[in-house]
């Protein structure tokens, strides 16, 4: 099965927003928590370039403080 590539900036972007919203208070929400963050980085990985631009963007934090 092979996704486009909007597809899976679609549900990057959904896992990211979840990842955002999640509050952990046992140890189901911390399971549910890495397994988001397992799938957004694997949707990252299928993107190179959005991923190539958060590890520069990651490398230079000054960057991100002046926007």
């Amino acid at each position: 099965m092979s996704l486009s590539k909007r597809s899976v900036e679609t549900l990057l972007d959904l896992v990211e927003i979840k990842l955002s919203c999640i509050e952990v208070f046992d140890r189901e929400d911390q399971r549910e928590r890495h397994s988001l963050e397992a799938a957004r980085k694997e949707l990252t990985a299928l993107i190179p370039q959005r991923g190539a631009a958060k590890a520069s963007a990651a490398a230079r934090p000054e960057m991100r403080a002046q926007h």
